[in-house]
């Protein structure tokens, strides 16, 4: 194949030829920057294609060498530093005041940052309050202190609605088919002494509910259950005495499988729920072990107290109407705040307070602690002037004591550890931002120079 693209004379390609190395062996010995070498090679290429030359002669381009820079190692530089100023000097010595000033002033402003996150600004502080009068209200105004008439136990119009929702619930006359059936009878079940080894003081119609904790809704499913797997009757008499006992005239009362024992002890709930000294509260009988007080006229015992207050009709259906206004004021704090996340610019899915996890909703648990706060203290308010003991709205009261418990942990042991770590965690970032700006410039000086540690 010919090499020419036109029909020139070999002389005039032997002398380009010629020009191209004499060009080349010029920009050899006169070691031109890279870009003047490429530039050279470039206009020799053109030429000879317009002569028609289309094979061109390889000739490597030529790289501008790497600089080298030498750096001191890190042991080096260690002896380098305690030759000029010795050792034993702290690590703010490196720093001037000033910079040390600044350093605190950036700590103080990230605390004070983190105490803003849980800080509760006046919104915050209206919803919880609005919502423990609320709760307050409800439990004042519609369920009202439990009385004993001749229609039986009667209360306030709430109190009423959720006791007659029981009793078409739960009727009558099929609780009492249901109590006098073999799978309702339980060994813990005596209504007096007649059938007991060790006497219980105050065993009777009226208290043997009270007395059993087997009968607790709570504590029964752990105390009753064994019960029945054991054919005993734990009781905690009204003196405070704990009794547990075999009760042999109810042996056929016991059940060996525990899932039988399981059912039979909910059967029993289900059969005492409407009778007229129905179940106690939820750990009411344990309150038979305060014998010590003086309170009221008659300067009675905490224990005679709640006695009497389970007597006068203070039973599980009037626990579960006073937590009614306890609920109340846990859904209207969580509404509250969730609708002010919202207008924040929050999420909806983010705004939802399903849980109380600080670092997600960081004010909730504060809020619900003074929402409960206020609803506990109005119905001390409510105690104190009716000197009624019935007044009491107990399961408030366990709400405010879970929330006093949480409240007091969190500000003591929590707060000061989660604000190191946030204030750890900023200064991280920061740190890592300096990190990143040192790689890069790393990676371009890594690009142009050769690095040598000594």
């Amino acid at each position: 194949m010919s090499k020419y693209k036109y029909s020139e004379t070999e002389q005039q390609i032997n002398d380009v030829l010629k020009y191209h190395d004499e060009e080349l062996k010029k920009i050899k010995a006169a070691r031109p920057s890279t870009s003047e070498l490429d530039s050279r090679i470039q206009e020799s290429e053109d030429l000879l294609r317009m002569l028609g030359y289309t094979e061109m002669p390889m000739v490597s381009k030529r790289e501008e060498p790497k600089k080298v820079m030498v750096v001191p190692s890190w042991e080096n530089l260690c002896f380098e530093a305690e030759q000029a100023v010795g050792s034993g000097h702290a690590l703010e010595s490196i720093f001037t005041e000033e910079e040390l000033k600044q350093n605190r002033q950036e700590i103080s402003m990230l605390n004070a940052e983190y105490d803003q996150l849980h800080h509760l600004d006046r919104y915050d502080i209206a919803i919880s309050v609005a919502a423990g009068l609320l709760g307050a209200a409800v439990d004042i105004l519609l369920v009202g202190i439990p009385k004993k008439t001749p229609e039986g136990l009667k209360g306030g119009p709430l109190a009423n609605y959720i006791r007659d929702w029981f009793d078409k619930k739960f009727p009558q006359e099929e609780m009492e088919k249901l109590a006098n059936s073999k799978a309702s009878k339980v060994p813990y079940d005596a209504q007096d002494n007649r059938n007991t080894s060790v006497y219980v003081e105050g065993l009777s119609a009226y208290y043997h509910r009270l007395l059993s904790l087997g009968h607790d809704p709570l504590l029964g499913l752990i105390f009753g259950v064994t019960d029945i797997l054991t054919g005993r009757m734990t009781t905690i008499d009204k003196t405070g005495k704990i009794v547990s006992q075999v009760m042999k005239n109810y042996a056929d009362r016991k059940e060996t499988d525990i899932f039988a024992a399981i059912a039979k002890q909910i059967i029993h709930f289900k059969s005492d729920i409407t009778t007229s000294m129905g179940l106690p509260a939820p750990m009411m009988g344990l309150f038979n072990l305060l014998q010590f007080g003086k309170i009221g006229e008659y300067e009675q015992t905490i224990a005679e107290i709640v006695q009497g207050m389970y007597y006068e009709g203070y039973d599980f259906i009037h626990f579960c109407t006073l937590s009614i206004p306890v609920m109340i004021v846990e859904v209207v704090t969580r509404i509250g705040y969730a609708f002010k996340r919202i207008k924040e610019g929050y999420s909806v899915k983010e705004s939802i307070p399903f849980s109380l996890n600080r670092e997600k909703y960081p004010k909730l648990a504060t809020m619900l602690f003074v929402g409960h706060s206020a609803a506990t203290a109005v119905n001390a308010g409510k105690v104190y002037f009716t000197h009624n003991p019935k007044a009491i709205n107990y399961p408030q009261w366990i709400a405010f004591a879970k929330y006093s418990f949480k409240q007091l942990k969190w500000a003591l042991m929590e707060k000061p550890k989660t604000r190191d770590a946030y204030v750890h965690g900023k200064l991280n970032e920061q740190l890592s931002e300096v990190l990143e700006d040192v790689d890069s410039t790393f990676n371009e000086i890594s690009t142009n120079y050769i690095v040598v540690i000594e």
